[in-house]
């Protein structure tokens, strides 16, 4: 009975072997992997136009990333049909760490404006890290007769859907920010929509239209040379970098927040290994004290998170923006 039981025994010993021999392999591949990668140039689709704020953004990090990982970290425009044309191109891109995506508020806000997305928001991607955080100014061409935001509420009250705001199209942050704002504030600002954040601020530089709910990035330099008036902040609290300007919560809407989270993300299936390496690579460059500099002078807070956080971040904003955009009845145009 013994050496039938020991038998036994050797024959599952036996049929276990290969298995963790495979296992085993895995792991020592994975772990190969994540010491050569990036064996090659690192391509990071911006699914927005050039010159936004989340651009600018993306082209600071795939700088750092370059000097850090000694690759080539190359940032790609993809834009159209507000983010979807860059981000379903991801999805679809091999998973292998070479292809990542470069991810605003409209990522977030897009599944419940497209009932139809070529993708799935959650399950197609691989959460890398959390960046940065920007909040949104709210900002006018000089032409316009007001100073604050209270002064523009009373304006709009008396010419109902005859100021025009700009936006990078129907669910894009300007266009969610800006019709929060008309319903939290009870007033009819009207949309002139743009392909892309950079054209939307060109439209109110040039007096095309009179406001747009900018980037802090993008719009600072404007506000401080004259060609921009701001009113107020759209974040929960004051901006260190614009510590006088106030939010537009306690400027004359009270609750009102809309801000942005920038972050990276990989297509799914991307192994573990690259996504820590990434992960780790990407918090050393923006904790650098040039980074902070950096961020502090373009309004933008570095906000930094683990895979995990970036993924249930994403998920509720989800679903905060979801109830939104039900609330206001928004539909893709």
């Amino acid at each position: 009975m013994k050496e039938k039981g020991q038998g036994a025994e050797r024959e599952r010993v036996n049929f276990l072997l290969p298995t963790f021999a495979f296992l085993l392999g895995c792991a020592m591949a994975a772990g190969a992997m994540a010491q050569q990668y990036p064996a090659k140039p690192v391509r990071i689709v911006v699914p927005f136009a050039p010159g936004g704020g989340t651009d600018v953004i993306a082209r600071f990090l795939a700088t750092g990333l370059s000097e850090s990982m000694k690759r080539q970290f190359i940032v790609e425009n993809r834009a159209g049909a507000n983010a979807i044309v860059g981000t379903e191109f991801v999805a679809r891109a091999p998973a292998d760490g070479y292809t990542l995506l470069f991810v605003s508020s409209p990522h977030s806000v897009n599944p419940s404006v497209y009932p139809k997305l070529p993708y799935d928001t959650l399950r197609d991607f691989a959460p890398v890290s959390m960046v940065a955080s920007s909040p949104y100014f709210l900002v006018v061409h000089p032409s316009l007769p007001v100073r604050n935001v209270k002064e523009l509420v009373a304006l709009a009250k008396k010419r109902p859907d005859q100021i025009l705001y700009s936006s990078g199209g129907s669910g894009s942050s300007a266009h969610l920010s800006a019709e929060l704002f008309n319903q939290m504030a009870g007033v009819k600002l009207r949309e002139v929509p743009f392909k892309g954040a950079g054209p939307a601020l060109l439209g109110v530089l040039t007096g095309e239209v009179s406001l747009v709910f900018g980037n802090a990035l993008t719009v600072k330099p404007h506000i401080e040379s004259g060609r921009l008036r701001a009113l107020g902040i759209a974040s929960a609290q004051r901006s260190k970098s614009a510590p006088d300007l106030p939010t537009i919560a306690e400027a004359g809407v009270p609750g009102y927040r809309s801000d942005a989270v920038l972050g990276l993300l990989a297509p799914a299936r991307t192994p573990r290994a690259i996504i820590d390496t990434l992960n780790a690579e990407a918090h050393k460059v923006m904790r650098q004290p040039a980074s902070v500099e950096a961020m502090h002078g373009m309004a933008v807070d570095i906000a930094l998170s683990t895979p995990e956080e970036f993924g249930r971040l994403i998920e509720s904003e989800m679903n905060r923006w979801g109830k939104v955009v039900r609330a206001l009845n928004l539909k893709p145009e």
